[in-house]
């Protein structure tokens, strides 16, 4: 069992990392692309705006007005600038910048773990092609070693050799694995399709990148799902801070200026035009029936966060284990195909010296190019196979 491991992993560590950023967006089309850099811009944008939610507007007004209740007209004009600025939140300023920087965080790994499930479906969707056409490939091979096997029992029952019931078991053998082949070309044509619905690529020479196997520890430092609960709990916490600070004491700056202009006849003299200002502090404490209901509803988010991230440690190295253990399966397929493929080369070899002797014929030796064919064959789908499992690691990890 070692020496499998062993083998597992010297043969994945030899394979070439391609899964940076930039290289990976080249799997999703330009629409896509694009489409997620609105999203991180949206996301930088709504994070300013919360970042500055503290600072308030200053207030302009203007008003101009005519009026002619006694048959004569008067004209009325006003403005000001009003400012209620707050300078002190018991901290709840501070918490608040914290919290929309925590918030754009948690919102970046969200859209990481969107934009690395879309590049995850679209290089899946890749080596399924891909190892579909090694499947088409391997079908046809076994419905060369039935035709070979109909014409033999086809031979033996003229002959008088076999009776008819085995030629009609031969032909039925024959028919399913050409109904396999169709099948197999259907399901290509629908991967097909997937894969051109979220890429721009040719599929015919994409190239399918080889992953190389992560350590437990990699797995988890790097993983941008655990990432994202962590940084959960940085934005509850502030959140919970925000909170608490709403129900403690505030001051605001007030400030103001005044102009007024009328004309009414009812003034003394003609146009009567002024201005002043104002300003001032003003402290507030809000006194809420829900004060402590609302802060320790804060709190329980904060509390479930923390919990919710060990879960997910548990979860993710439960996901490491399982795709470990599927890849240690896959290579033991593989081992027994090489072996397989062994054998068969030298039974190939021996059947050829056999036929130029006379001793066996061409549809022997056939039939045994198919067979090691076919083995050729199944080494890459399980490759394959193992790399379609890295990659529900590698849609989780992230190491720039």
């Amino acid at each position: 069992m070692k020496v499998l491991n062993l083998s597992i992993a010297l043969s994945l560590l030899c394979s070439s990392l391609l899964f940076s950023d930039e290289e990976l967006d080249s799997y999703i089309s330009q629409n896509k692309k694009e489409q997620f850099i609105y999203d991180y811009e949206k996301n930088e944008a709504e994070s300013s705006k919360l970042r500055d939610s503290w600072i308030a507007p200053l207030n302009l007004n203007y008003t101009h007005s005519k009026s002619d209740p006694y048959g004569e007209q008067q004209t009325s004009e006003s403005a000001s600038i009003k400012m209620d600025q707050p300078i002190f939140q018991s901290g709840g300023i501070y918490y608040g910048i914290k919290f929309a920087e925590a918030s754009r965080i948690y919102s970046d790994y969200s859209i990481d773990v969107a934009k690395r499930k879309l590049v995850k479906d679209a290089v899946s969707l890749l080596m399924q092609i891909k190892q579909i056409d090694l499947k088409v490939s391997k079908q046809k091979l076994q419905i060369e070693n039935s035709e070979i096997n109909l014409a033999q029992k086809k031979e033996d029952y003229l002959n008088g050799q076999l009776d008819s019931g085995f030629l009609d078991s031969a032909i039925i053998d024959r028919n399913v694995l050409i109904q396999a082949l169709y099948d197999l070309e259907t399901n290509k044509e629908k991967l097909i399709s997937k894969f051109n619905a979220i890429s721009d690529m040719n599929y015919k020479n994409a190239f399918v990148p080889n992953l190389n196997i992560l350590t437990q520890e990699q797995f988890l430092k790097h993983n941008i799902v655990l990432g994202m609960s962590e940084s959960e709990i940085v934005k509850n916490r502030y959140a919970k801070d925000v909170t608490v600070a709403q129900y403690l004491p505030k001051v605001n700056i007030t400030a103001g200026y005044n102009w007024d202009k009328s004309d009414s006849i009812y003034q003394f003299g003609s146009a009567q035009e002024k201005d002043y200002y104002n300003f001032g502090l003003k402290v507030n404490l809000p006194l809420d029936i829900n004060t402590f209901r609302d802060i320790e509803s804060s709190k329980i988010d904060y509390l479930k966060s923390q919990l919710l991230v060990e879960d997910k440690i548990r979860e993710l190295k439960a996901i490491f284990e399982q795709v470990m253990q599927n890849i240690e399966n896959f290579e033991r397929k593989k081992q027994l195909s090489v072996e397989n493929m062994e054998l068969y080369e030298k039974l190939l070899s021996d059947t050829k010296e056999l036929y130029q002797a006379g001793y066996k014929t061409q549809y022997d030796v056939e039939l045994l190019q198919n067979s090691v064919a076919i083995q050729k064959s199944d080494v890459q789908i399980y490759e394959l196979d193992k790399q379609l499992e890295l990659l529900t690691l590698y849609e989780m990890y992230k190491n720039d």
